[in-house]
């Protein structure tokens, strides 16, 4: 669980620059894959498994909790972008047919895993967009829900479906959707498996862009405009949100209050401040 322990600890996360081995292999069903040029300092989390509609089965978790292990401790991740290889689906969640075949403690245990999988992408230190395009059903949607930023095609077709099959969202989706779209009409979404489109999702504040095509180009968007921001900053921004929605407004005042007091001794704030005297753009090293 997040605790202001994090804070203590925050600077000293061990970051250091990394090539990503076996887990870069475009032949995994999750595959990571660095960006450079205009686009350097975000990495992509492909989801590479289109025979099985990107579902989320035991080797695609293994190999995702792998990937998250990696960008986790990386010091030339600054944004993460969860992306899809396969054209019409981002995550069709739970792999049924494999979870057909598991017991009823195989099948409890391996939905606790999603579940703190899923909540691993959300403790990330690094701001993460989920890049949807196609199909984002049951699971899918609720991976979506742990990212910080979610951009949608029109195309796209969300929904917390597990209702359906006499099941509730099991991976954090009946917690994470209400606080975004409040709790009367996550009621309602879940209570009667609505499957809504890119439009909708952005209407209901379930995704912030809404984009013709592909959504990868706003997100990617979105990161390079994260990319010059202080690190250190962006990353304890996204920590005070996290930790302080968690809480009543007195508490979250002193999450707030201890994240900033993290920043006042680093060296990009002092270029920053160096750099607004001297009119010119700072350039911030994480330290």
């Amino acid at each position: 669980m997040l605790t202001l322990k994090t804070l203590q600890n925050f600077r000293h996360l061990g970051l250091r620059p990394m090539a990503f081995s076996t887990l870069a292999d475009p032949k995994n069903e999750v595959f990571i894959e660095r960006l450079t040029g205009k686009n350097e300092g975000i990495t992509l989390i492909n989801l590479n498994r289109p025979e099985k509609k990107n579902s989320l089965g035991r080797v695609f978790m293994n190999q995702f909790r792998e990937a998250i292990e990696e960008v986790k401790y990386d010091a030339g991740t600054r944004v993460v972008i969860l992306n899809s290889k396969c054209d019409t689906v981002f995550c069709s969640g739970a792999d049924l047919k494999e979870r057909k075949t598991m017991s009823q403690q195989e099948a409890t245990k391996f939905v606790n895993g999603l579940r703190d999988s899923f909540t691993d992408i959300e403790r990330l230190p690094q701001p993460v967009i989920a890049s949807i395009d196609g199909f984002a059903l049951g699971g899918g949607l609720e991976l979506a829900l742990a990212c910080d930023i979610r951009v949608a095609s029109t195309k796209a077709k969300m929904g917390l479906v597990e209702t359906k099959w006499a099941l509730i969202p099991g991976a954090g989706g009946s917690q994470r959707l209400y606080r975004i779209v409040g709790v009367a009409k996550a009621k309602e979404l879940i209570y009667t498996a609505e499957v809504f489109d890119g439009k909708t999702a952005e209407r209901l504040g379930v995704v912030n862009h809404c984009v013709e095509g592909n959504p990868l180009e706003k997100s990617l968007e979105i990161g390079r405009k994260i990319i010059p921001r202080g690190p250190i900053a962006v990353k304890l921004a996204k920590l005070a949100i996290n930790l302080g929605s968690q809480t009543d407004i007195t508490s979250a005042l002193s999450v707030e209050q201890q994240c900033y007091a993290q920043i006042i001794h680093t060296k990009d704030r002092i270029e920053g401040l160096s750099a607004f005297a001297e009119k010119r753009d700072p350039v911030y090293k994480g330290e």
